[in-house]
C-alpha cells in the first residue's frame, strides 16, 4: 500500500471515528431529550390526575350535599303533610262533636268574642237545627255579662261550624275553620312537638 493510500485510509478512519462520535453524541442528546420529555409528561399527567381527583371529590361532595338537601326537603314536606292531616282531623272532630260538647265550646267562644255593644249572631243551618233549648237566652246572657246584646239571626249562614258576630255592619268570623286558620302556626308547632320531639 502506498503512502497516499495510507493517508487516505487514515483520513477515512478519522472521519468514520469522528462521525461515530457525533452519532453517539446525537443519540445521547436525543435520549436526554426523550427522558426529559417523559419526565415532563409524567409530571403533567400527575398534575392532571391530581386535578381530576380533586374535581371528582368536589363533584362528589356537591352530589352528596344535593342529596342531603333533597332528603331534608322531602322529610320536611312529609312532616308538613302529616301535621296538616292531623289538623284537618282535629277540625273534623270538633265539627262532629256531640251536641252538648259542641255547644259547651260555643259558650266558651262567645264568652271570649262577645263585644260590649249591640250585635247579631249567625249560625249554620245544622247548628240552628240542633241548638239546645234555651241556648238563645244563654247567648243573650253571655252578651249581657260583657255589657252588650246579641240577637240570634234565624237565617242560616253558609259556614262549617262556629258562628259569625256582626257589630255595626262589621263581621267577626268565629267559625271553626277561621279559628284553625288563625292559630295554624301555633297548632302546627304543637303537633310538631308532640309527633317529632
Amino acid at each position: 500500500m502506498s503512502g497516499l493510500d495510507k493517508m487516505k485510509n487514515q483520513i477515512l478512519d478519522e472521519a468514520n471515528h469522528s462521525a461515530e462520535a457525533k452519532i453517539a453524541e446525537a443519540k445521547a442528546k436525543a435520549e436526554e431529550i426523550i427522558q426529559a420529555a417523559k419526565a415532563e409528561a409524567e409530571e403533567e399527567a400527575g398534575k392532571i390526575s391530581q386535578k381530576s381527583g380533586e374535581a371528582v371529590a368536589i363533584y362528589g361532595e356537591r352530589v352528596k350535599s344535593s342529596c342531603d338537601m333533597q332528603r331534608k326537603k322531602a322529610l320536611l314536606q312529609a312532616k308538613q303533610e302529616l301535621i296538616r292531616g292531623v289538623l284537618e282531623k282535629a277540625q273534623a272532630q270538633i265539627l262532629s262533636l256531640e251536641t252538648p260538647a259542641y255547644f259547651d265550646m260555643i259558650r266558651e267562644m262567645l264568652k271570649k268574642y262577645a263585644q260590649p255593644e249591640a250585635g247579631t249572631i249567625r249560625f249554620s243551618k245544622k247548628d240552628l237545627e240542633r241548638m239546645p233549648e234555651g241556648f238563645e237566652t244563654e247567648i243573650q246572657n253571655i252578651a249581657g255579662e260583657k255589657g252588650g246584646s246579641l240577637a240570634l239571626e234565624k237565617d242560616p249562614a253558609d259556614l262549617d261550624g262556629g258562628f259569625i258576630l256582626i257589630y255595626g255592619g262589621i263581621e267577626e268570623n268565629c267559625t271553626i275553620g277561621a279559628m284553625f286558620e288563625a292559630k295554624r302556626d301555633e297548632l302546627s308547632d304543637c303537633v310538631h312537638k308532640v309527633m317529632f320531639a
